[in-house]
This record gives structure tokens, C-alpha cells and sequence, in this order.
């Protein structure tokens, strides 16, 4: 998704955007409708970043709209209300400290803490912890992040 927002953010490039986040929606969909921690994660994501107003580019809805789609069509596993929600105020609270913690605090870890959204890391490792879902599935969450990291890197390297 990183590819997506920045080819429209930096480059002004819908089109590459819309390529970009289509291959995100594709690929989030799948993990989501086969596996239950994916699915927990990736729709936290969805819904948290819907609450604050994330959603904000046409590239964007055409994404969101092509997972929802497929999680549609291909059914959901069954997940818990609860850890739902619960991933979905950590995804809120890192949007959140992300856009604006910078405006309360010169704390340089703090602003690291929000900067790389560490609440939802830690919420998927105690999830993990508690047997909510697999290690592997945190591993998996991790390299996710990490490679939405690496994309910034590689398009600030352009």
C-alpha cells in the first residue's frame, strides 16, 4: 500500500496508485479469507483507517472496494467481535499518534513509537502471546510492515 499512497502523494500518479493498490487489495484479500488472524488484522486495519478518514483518494476506495469485494464473495473466516475491535483501536491509535503526536511532544522515541506504528505491533505480539492466533501469523504481520517500510525507502531513494 505504501507503493500506492506515495505514487499518488509524491508523484501524482493515479494510475500507478490504483496498479499499486489493487495488488495490495488482491493479495491483503486472500490472506484475509484464509486465514483468521489475517482476517483480524487486515479488516482492523480497513476499519481503523475508515474512522479516520484515511480513505482519501480515489486509488484508495477502488482498493478498499476490491478487498471488501472479494471478502464478500469468498466468505471470512469466523473471528471474534472483541479482538476485532481490539485491533481496531490499535490501528486507530497509531493513525492517530502518527498524524498528530509530533504536535504534542518533541520526545524523539515517542514520536519513533508513532512514527513506524508500533500499538498495533505490540497488539498483534499479545494476541499472539495469549493464543489468539499464531506466532507465525505475527511474523508474517511483522514482515508486512517491514516491507511497507522497505517501500518508502526504495521510492525516496528515486
Amino acid at each position: 500500500m505504501k507503493l500506492s499512497d506515495d505514487s499518488y502523494d509524491e508523484n501524482q500518479n493515479l494510475f500507478l496508485a490504483i496498479v499499486f493498490g489493487v495488488l495490495c487489495a488482491l493479495t491483503c484479500a486472500f490472506a484475509t479469507v484464509s486465514n483468521d488472524g489475517a482476517a483480524y488484522i487486515f479488516i482492523g486495519i480497513l476499519i481503523g483507517n475508515l474512522l479516520v478518514l484515511k480513505i482519501d483518494g480515489l486509488h484508495h476506495i477502488i482498493t478498499g472496494l476490491i478487498f471488501i469485494l472479494i471478502c464478500l464473495i469468498c466468505g471470512i473466516p469466523n473471528i471474534s467481535i472483541v479482538v476485532l475491535l481490539i485491533l481496531v483501536l490499535a490501528a486507530l491509535s497509531d493513525e492517530v499518534g502518527h498524524e498528530l503526536i509530533a504536535n504534542y511532544t518533541e520526545n524523539h522515541y515517542v514520536i519513533l513509537f508513532f512514527e513506524y506504528r508500533f500499538v498495533m505491533k505490540i497488539v498483534v505480539f499479545l494476541l499472539a502471546l495469549c493464543g489468539v492466533f499464531s506466532f507465525e501469523i505475527f511474523i508474517l504481520f511483522i514482515l508486512f510492515e517491514l516491507s511497507y517500510v522497505m517501500a518508502g525507502l526504495v521510492l525516496k531513494k528515486d
